[in-house]
């Protein structure tokens, strides 16, 4: 019995330090966290709150993985590659560090527009224009907000993309991967 006390003891002891009550609480909804994450809401710096570990490894179904919707915008592996080719093409500056919204250079001005996307109509939904979204498989930022939802939408009129019917899967047509590697470089 002293040894179950003594184990119970230790373990409450450690749920019982104020920055780790609060990566626990963090945590019980099941969502994967960076340390960085973690370290924000624990109000501790970021390799007290990582550990040594590996890199993080998702659990999604490959075919969710690979693209999907998030709720009206590209996600998955298609969705981060072109959220970073966008960022690295300078079509997009920012995000602002507060509102995590990016702004349109002219040359995203000229490179949307040569992918059939109407700017003005998208700047006048009633919703935030661009933002990163992070992406749960992949733990980096995809494109979110009107634009997000617009660059989906021309994907799947040009059948690079098409979709489920009964899911949030899409798959990437052949067509599709020769146009993202014409227009964005290789996709793996």
């Amino acid at each position: 019995m002293d040894s179950e006390d003594s184990t119970v003891a230790g373990i409450a002891a450690a749920i019982g330090e104020p920055a780790r009550a609060r990566m626990l609480f963090c945590l019980m909804d099941g969502c994967a966290r960076t340390s960085t994450e973690l370290s924000v809401v624990a109000d501790v710096s970021p390799s007290t709150a990582g550990g040594a570990r590996g890199g993080f490894v998702p659990s999604t179904p490959t075919r969710l993985r690979a693209a999907r919707t998030c709720y009206d915008h590209l996600a998955g592996r298609v969705g981060v590659f072109l959220h970073d080719r966008f960022t690295s093409l300078e079509w997009l500056s920012g995000p602002d560090a507060e509102a995590g919204d990016y702004e349109l250079t002219r040359a995203g001005t000229e490179g949307f527009s040569a992918l059939g996307i109407d700017l003005d109509g998208t700047h006048a939904k009633r919703r935030r224009f661009a933002c990163a979204c992070l992406d749960w498989s992949e733990r980096r930022p995809h494109l979110g907000g009107a634009l997000g939802a617009a660059v989906l939408q021309a994907a799947l009129r040009r059948k690079w993309l098409t979709q489920d019917l009964d899911s949030r899967a899409l798959d990437l047509t052949d067509h599709g991967r020769r146009e993202l590697g014409r227009r964005f470089g290789a996709f793996s």
